[in-house]
């Protein structure tokens, strides 16, 4: 539980299950919790960590359920648990079984967008736009408010008492390492290659921490392989999403791609560069001062024009994919390197 009280909260708030969407809705929540709402949020175990690190969150009711599948008998057991606590519900998902537990639940408001013939299972709903819409707007219409909060930026806050463990547990110094997210959950077309992280690797002035989930353990060691011995220290798949969050508010800089770490990196205010194919930084950009965004689609210097670009797909239909190779590790090192882009060196 996150910041317990002794009133019950009036708002249960059902949350993505995408570790960077989740980030992406904590201006709603900031908006919610201005105005008053008590907030818990459902969410499933691999995203909790992300509310736990905001402080307008009352409680985390962590949910029982896997991708895929209605699962309505453990919808409709854990509807019977939380049945009369809350006065409103929040559905951030676009899917049908993502609707279901506050229905089942009898909440007496709730909003989300039309979607999934689900219609019947909102009582208020939004029209869902037809374009690609920056997210963090999308989430924060939820709330019904027309003017926009002072900063619309994520924010996410640890404790620092756990970022200081996270970081004496592996050895390292705060701004002493950089960050490399070489994974993106979504599909290849997203992941710039490994052998231009591993490159990136063999430039940086200091070691990189490889961070990920166990499904890219296999990518992070590819690149240490290939950057060579005392290059990388592989920590995919091998610390908790708390103790990877405290590893990238305390790195020197963050690199990724279009991804959730990437929004977990903004949400600190890290100096981070984010890389981007076959998605838009329109749509979801690294809401960050500090973040610096390489898309060769923006590039008026790149030929031929990456007409294709983006393409919204999981693997690249051309085959090609670049509009991530063509991305070099030396463009990279050079916004790393640019004056005042980073904290000076140690």
């Amino acid at each position: 539980m996150a910041g317990a009280t002794e009133a019950l909260p009036d708002s249960l708030v059902i949350a993505p299950q995408w570790i960077g969407d989740a980030v992406m809705t904590e201006p709603l929540l900031r908006r919610l919790h201005a105005r008053g709402e008590r907030l818990a949020v459902g969410a499933v175990p691999w995203v909790a960590p992300v509310y736990r690190a905001m402080p307008q969150v009352d409680e985390v009711i962590e949910l029982p359920f896997q991708h895929g599948g209605l699962q309505f008998k453990a919808r409709r057991s854990l509807a019977k648990q939380v049945a009369g606590r809350f006065d409103t519900a929040y559905v951030l998902p676009n899917s049908l079984k993502s609707a279901l537990l506050p229905f089942l639940a009898s909440i007496p408001r709730r909003v989300g967008y039309l979607g999934e013939a689900r219609v019947g299972l909102l009582t208020h709903r939004l029209k869902n736009p037809g374009n690609k819409p920056p997210m963090v707007a999308f989430y924060s219409a939820l709330s019904g408010d027309k003017g926009g909060l002072e900063n619309d930026r994520p924010q996410l806050r640890l404790p620092q008492a756990q970022a200081a463990g996270a970081l004496a547990a592996l050895g390292l110094l705060p701004g002493g390492y950089y960050v490399l997210a070489p994974g993106a959950e979504f599909g290849p077309a997203k992941r710039w290659p490994t052998l231009h992280f591993a490159g990136l690797a063999r430039l940086l002035d200091r070691p990189a921490v490889l961070l990920g989930s166990a499904k890219e353990a296999a990518l992070c060691d590819e690149i240490v392989g290939a950057a060579g011995p005392g290059r990388c220290i592989a920590l995919a798949g091998r610390t908790s999403l708390e103790d990877a969050f405290a590893l990238i508010a305390a790195a020197r800089a963050v690199v990724s791609n279009d991804s959730g770490l990437m929004h977990v990196a903004a949400a600190f205010g890290v100096p981070q560069v984010a890389v981007f194919g076959s998605s838009s930084p329109r749509h979801t950009p690294p809401l960050n001062g500090r973040a610096r965004v390489l898309w060769l689609k923006d590039d008026p210097s790149y030929q031929p024009p990456l007409d294709c670009s983006p393409c919204f797909q999981r693997e690249c239909p051309l085959g090609h994919t670049r509009c991530l190779y063509d991305i070099t590790p030396g463009q990279v090192l050079a916004l790393l390197s640019a004056p005042g882009f980073a904290p000076p060196a140690n």
